[in-house]
């Protein structure tokens, strides 16, 4: 049975959903749209994934070891990057990785908690279990086909922010301290996310290709490799990683 904490992380994802919904379909079709609907969507974020950190890591603890394992948690990095993007001049693709967790959390909630109550499915056979409705298992069978492309698409938009933030502080757009936040950010990703290592390593050799076509400056090759070279030295210590998904559902509200 759903706790009303449970009830309180799915409103935060709802909250998210609809709220960046429509500061994204307001900047896409060149309207304005008031910044409350961004500072909305990172709200939402914010009530999940305080729930989310609070289940994990249980009561913070004033000692060096929990602040530790707690640096590492992947549920802890997206809550304290969803704090700096909701404290920072709103940057639109920031809102995407967010969106698409909460989808997919969204989908989760109702198919186990709203259409198992609301929507019941056929009679159980003599001795088997509960039947979901076959809208519900249409439901699962898209969760679970769609997953793995999402967070794909995800570790990608993930680098799209970076190439963002770092334009926007050489033309003053955003602060300077967002590209180093999120650069430690996406370092921390490359070693806990698989789709993350998958997307640097696919664009990392997509731009060797484009750098290393003949007739092209000799100087671009050794900018190209010396930049290689400096954020894999800055990149090479690996912190612990976590097991945790990020943006899981609290303990206790899976199904």
């Amino acid at each position: 049975m759903a706790t009303p904490q449970h009830y309180i992380w799915a409103a935060g994802h709802f909250l998210l959903l609809t709220a960046s919904l429509r500061y994204i379909v307001a900047w896409i079709t060149f309207k304005s749209a008031s910044a409350l609907w961004y500072k909305a969507s990172f709200t939402g974020a914010l009530i999940s994934y305080a729930i989310v950190c609070q289940k994990s890591l249980g009561t913070p603890q004033p000692n060096l070891a929990f602040v530790r394992r707690a640096l590492v948690d992947e549920n802890i990095q997206y809550f304290l990057l969803a704090f700096f993007w909701f404290t920072s001049k709103p940057i639109t693709i920031t809102l995407l990785p967010y969106m698409i967790f909460s989808l997919f959390h969204a989908l989760t909630f109702t198919r186990t908690t709203i259409m198992s109550r609301y929507l019941p499915g056929p009679p159980a056979t003599a001795g088997g279990p509960p039947q979901p409705h076959p809208l519900a298992k249409k439901l699962q069978a898209w969760v679970k086909a769609n997953y793995d492309t999402a967070m794909r698409v995800v570790a990608y938009t993930e680098l799209l922010i970076l190439v963002r933030v770092v334009i926007g502080a050489v033309t003053f757009q955003n602060s300077l301290l967002a590209p180093l936040i999120f650069a430690h950010f996406l370092r921390q990703r490359y070693f806990q996310s698989a789709f993350t290592r998958e997307a640097v390593a696919d664009t990392t050799k997509r731009i060797d290709a484009l750098v290393r076509k003949p007739g092209n400056p000799p100087m671009l090759l050794t900018v190209w490799d010396k930049s290689q070279m400096l954020v894999q030295r800055w990149a090479g210590v690996a912190l612990t990683p976590n097991a945790a998904p990020a943006g899981a559902a609290p303990a206790g509200a899976r199904r």
